[in-house]
């Protein structure tokens, strides 16, 4: 499974976020990585430098399946960890769910 980490201009994507965010999406989805080929992390301040507000950073991730079409989810928060835990859930259960379907047929 390939964790890709894509940025806006407002979120400083440096070494340690980028290993922070990947431990996280991998910790969390772990039991599918042989089902996911590729993760896309989409992160964005909704608000922008300028100004702040409760839940303005965004998460956004893709995730490409093995013979299935891609899934994403999204998850608004107070902060990037916040937000890429918040969605990294919310694609587990998703899969969870895709899965168990399949695996019941």
């Amino acid at each position: 499974m390939h964790v890709q980490i894509n940025t806006d201009s407002n979120i400083e994507g440096d070494n340690a976020l980028t290993q922070q965010i990947e431990a996280v999406v991998r910790g969390t989805l772990d039991r599918f990585s042989e089902r996911i080929t590729r993760v896309d992390v989409y992160l964005s301040d909704e608000n922008s430098d300028t100004k702040s507000g409760i839940d303005d950073m965004r998460c956004l991730l893709e995730a490409s399946l093995v013979g299935l079409q891609p899934t994403v989810t999204s998850h608004q928060a107070a902060t990037v960890e916040q937000a890429v835990d918040g969605a990294a859930g919310e694609l587990k259960r998703s899969l969870e769910t895709t899965f168990g379907r399949l695996d019941d047929r």
